[in-house]
């Protein structure tokens, strides 16, 4: 069973720069309720997917270096990196077929 990883300043690097398969980065906040409707989708797709893909969970009050180094505006965001590179993303409270759509081509 995979669950989604969190991500710090300390692990970015090593986690999701340097990592073998893509990873799906959540900015996400605790008061934030859309960022709470996406969630357990992102639990699902981790697990749907382990092995293929790894999910990342950045929270922005937390690490708001990774927010500023990132330019999020608005939460949830979504971040694809692939090979250390951001290939895709989105903002906003997105369903399950959205999100896949977003991983399609590049898992």
């Amino acid at each position: 069973m995979s669950k989604c990883i969190v991500v710090t300043n300390d692990n970015f690097e090593s986690d999701i720069l340097k990592s073998d398969v893509p990873v799906l980065l959540d900015f996400w906040a605790a008061w934030c309720g859309p960022c709470r409707m996406v969630s357990p989708i992102l639990d699902e797709i981790s697990e749907e997917y382990s092995g293929r893909l790894i999910v990342g969970k950045i929270n922005i009050e937390e690490e708001d270096e990774l927010a500023r180094r990132h330019t999020i505006r608005s939460i949830p965001t979504l971040v694809l990196y692939k090979n250390g590179k951001i290939v895709n993303q989105a903002a906003g409270a997105l369903p399950k077929k959205d999100i896949e759509t977003l991983l399609k081509e590049f898992i």
